[in-house]
């Protein structure tokens, strides 16, 4: 949480990395336009005649932006309890059992996630928890949750909303997400673009409307920055959540609002539209802007070959983005050691496989880097990553480039091959040679 003035702002979850296409899709339209915000111990009731300013702001950020309003945006208040269960409907008619298997199996296997958590009741527990807004952009409609809250802070999330449903009028929202195909890392850059343009908008409009410059100063930016490792114990779903849901969670508005602010000092107005027609292809781009200006493209590696792939079936396979492997090196190194190595990210993705036979579930993984010495820092790092997700750890040969061993998923090969490094985990105990 993070407090700037009077304005106070906390985000909601996110779609997860690793997500398969269609999970990832769906987790968007319920969580990536939801506008959070910290609501206090003692405010008024909901003030509906808010809803009278919506063609005011919707102006005002029509002149920041330069997209044109099309049309209005109806708007409503709703329940927590109308949200979660509309929530609990989309996910029930969109997701299938098997993707949400699927998509809990992946963060077991990498470990970010406990063997015992359960990925969709935290999911609709930590919208229900942390929203304070949303627009659906099926039906083009806002909703504001009806809680106890200020009217400015009522006000900042109309503003957020407002800013994706005047996108949504120029862009097509839903149509944007999906742009990328099947990359996930992808979607996700693409997420924060959408998150990041409506904070930034939020903190511009309110800065004009208070007489100054329609832009995000810099206390604002670090302000942000610092909600990273923050939380609160009045947000039990929040608290208890691993660190990669809570690190997920901020990503689209912290470094989002950092993207979009760093492409409008160098393009100005015309880089609202510039990063919805050209979006990022990764979240490397996102974390580094000037190489979505350079327009730094990395070829995907494949993953490694699974001995007797014949006797599985693929369950999934996805982008591995310099993010993911951050909050990888982070949950199991240190941060420090995580930014280092993860910078020198260069492509990665990921493969889940499943025994025909007794369902047994293999994830094979490769990630390029930009250095030989990188690719030695990240295999030592995984080496670590290894021995403190299992229970078990058994190495039985170790060459330096090549480790090989047991552990709680069984039989697990690390290598390293000049900039590339790839591991198989859970193969059966003969499968190694």
């Amino acid at each position: 949480m993070i407090s700037l003035g009077s304005l106070n702002v906390r985000t909601t979850i996110l779609p997860h990395r690793w997500a398969s296409p269609r999970f990832l899709a769906i987790l968007l339209v319920l969580a990536a336009l939801v506008c959070p915000v910290r609501v206090p111990a003692e405010t008024e009731a909901p003030n509906r005649a808010i809803f009278r300013d919506i063609d005011h702001i919707l102006a005002g950020l029509s002149e920041i932006t330069g997209f044109k309003v099309r049309h209005g945006v109806p708007a409503e208040f709703i329940g927590k309890d109308q949200l979660r269960a509309y929530l609990e409907r989309r996910i029930r008619e969109e997701i299938k059992p098997a993707d949400l298997r699927i998509e809990e199996l992946t963060l077991k296997m990498f470990g970010l996630i406990p063997q015992e958590f359960d990925l969709r009741k935290a999911t609709v527990d930590l919208i229900s928890e942390q929203a304070a807004a949303f627009y659906d952009p099926a039906k083009r409609r806002l909703s504001i949750i009806e809680a106890p809250t200020s009217d400015l802070e009522q006000r900042a999330a109309l503003v957020h909303e407002l800013g994706h449903a005047l996108a949504d009028q120029e862009f097509r929202l839903e149509k944007y997400i999906k742009k990328g195909g099947d990359n996930d890392d992808g979607a996700t850059a693409r997420q924060a673009v959408m998150e990041g343009q409506a904070t930034w908008l939020m903190w511009a409009y309110v800065n004009r409307e208070g007489g100054g410059e329609a832009e995000v100063g810099p206390a604002a930016l670090a302000a942000m920055d610092a909600t990273a490792d923050s939380t609160s114990s009045q947000y039990p779903a929040l608290e208890g959540a691993p660190m990669y849901l809570r690190e997920s969670l901020l990503f689209p508005y912290t470094k989002g609002l950092q993207f979009q602010d760093a492409i409008y000092r160098k393009l100005g107005k015309r880089a609202f539209a510039e990063v919805f027609r050209n979006p990022p292809s990764s979240t490397q781009q996102i974390l580094h802007p000037d190489e979505y200006l350079a327009r730094t493209e990395y070829p995907q590696p494949q993953p490694p070959p699974v001995p007797d792939e014949h006797t599985y079936r693929k369950l999934a396979d996805g982008a591995l983005g310099e993010f993911d492997e951050y909050l990888l090196l982070k949950q199991f190194t240190t941060e420090g050691e995580a930014r280092r190595v993860s910078r020198g990210w260069r492509g990665g993705v990921f493969r889940l496989l499943e025994s025909k036979k007794g369902k047994r579930p293999v994830l094979a993984f490769a990630a390029l880097w930009d250095s030989e010495e990188t690719a030695k820092a990240f295999q030592s790092d995984y080496e670590q990553v290894l021995r403190k997700k299992w229970r078990r750890f058994e190495p039985i040969s170790n060459s330096g480039a090549e480790i090989s061993g047991s552990g709680d998923s069984g039989r697990f090969l690390l290598r390293r091959d000049g900039t590339r490094v790839t591991a198989i985990e859970g193969l059966p105990e003969p499968a190694i040679h």
